[in-house]
């Protein structure tokens, strides 16, 4: 492995903090845009803040080219907004980036594109593909950390939306996954129950999703996915999983649109842009939750 700068471990105030700047720029970006993912983005901010900033992941801050830690897939590609953000939090992408989601040229295409810009593992975005991936390349970790310390094995963490839980290609990788007992493969499902046709429960229901998890001989932890401190402790959860010899998944119950009122668990804002009026509303919103989540941190 290359030399690590590890990133910054953040308290859970900061963590809180980073969470919500990571749902204003998701929200500058879809408007610049025109276009975009705004409700599944949002909804998927605490998980990616946690996962990102609390010290979970392995990866190394200071060269986003740097492949050889812990893997991160993002599945639901559409989210691609909020990934960028987590990418101009660690200055990998500038200010000047941040508006040119979707634009001819930009580092930011409309969903991950592994060939504009450094830093992701893949394109992503046909759904239901992500899981297999990141089972593969699970299982290409555990061969070659096979002689390693515990604390060296590297882990893929692989986020997935619950819309794509219908494609049959995750039920194979799901199979696969505990057939080659890959403990060091962690995926976190944001449940937000919307999907763009409606709700994932009225369109094509996931029934039991922690009882099928459970059934194929995956452990299953569920937890808020907007408690940060749940999110905190599943991660550590699924750490503590390596050498159990199966892989873990954390179900995130989530609001779609989650810290912009007008946009929570409303189907319509899965994939359309705010107008200007809209945009500054969210963002007035959300500079509001973030003077509070200040204030709440000097106080505390």
């Amino acid at each position: 492995m290359s030399s690590l700068q590890a990133p910054a471990k953040r308290s859970l105030s900061e963590l809180a903090l980073i969470a919500n700047e990571l749902r204003q720029d998701v929200i500058r970006e879809v408007f610049a845009a025109k276009s975009g993912h705004p409700g599944g983005s949002l909804s998927a901010a605490d998980i990616m803040s946690a996962l990102w900033f609390s010290g979970a992941m392995t990866y190394n801050a200071s060269d986003q080219a740097d492949h050889s830690h812990d893997r991160f897939f993002l599945s639901k590609g559409h989210a691609a907004p909020v990934l960028y953000a987590v990418f101009h939090q660690l200055g990998w992408i500038s200010d000047e980036d941040i508006p040119t989601l979707r634009h001819l040229g930009s580092k930011l295409q409309g969903h991950p594109d592994c060939h504009a810009l450094e830093g992701l593992e893949i394109c992503s975005g046909s759904l239901g593909q992500g899981l297999s991936v990141s089972a593969g390349v699970a299982l290409g970790l555990q061969i070659d950390d096979r002689e390693a310390a515990p604390a060296d094995k590297r882990r893929v963490y692989c986020v997935l939306g619950d819309g794509e839980m219908q494609e049959g290609s995750n039920w194979e990788a799901m199979m696969f996954a505990v057939h080659h007992g890959l403990d060091n493969l962690v995926a976190l499902l944001d449940l937000n129950n919307l999907q763009i046709d409606g709700h994932v429960t009225d369109v094509c229901s996931l029934g039991d999703i922690d009882a099928k998890f459970t059934a194929f001989g995956w452990s299953v932890r569920r937890v808020n996915g907007h408690d940060i401190q749940a999110l905190i402790d599943a991660l550590e959860w699924a750490k503590g999983q390596l050498g159990a010899g199966r892989p873990s998944v954390i179900i995130c119950e989530t609001v779609k649109g989650k810290g912009v009122s007008f946009m929570e668990d409303q189907v319509g804002w899965h994939g359309k842009a705010p107008n200007a009026e809209q945009t500054d509303v969210a963002l007035a919103e959300l500079a509001a939750e973030h003077d509070r989540l200040e204030k709440e941190a000097n106080n505390g």
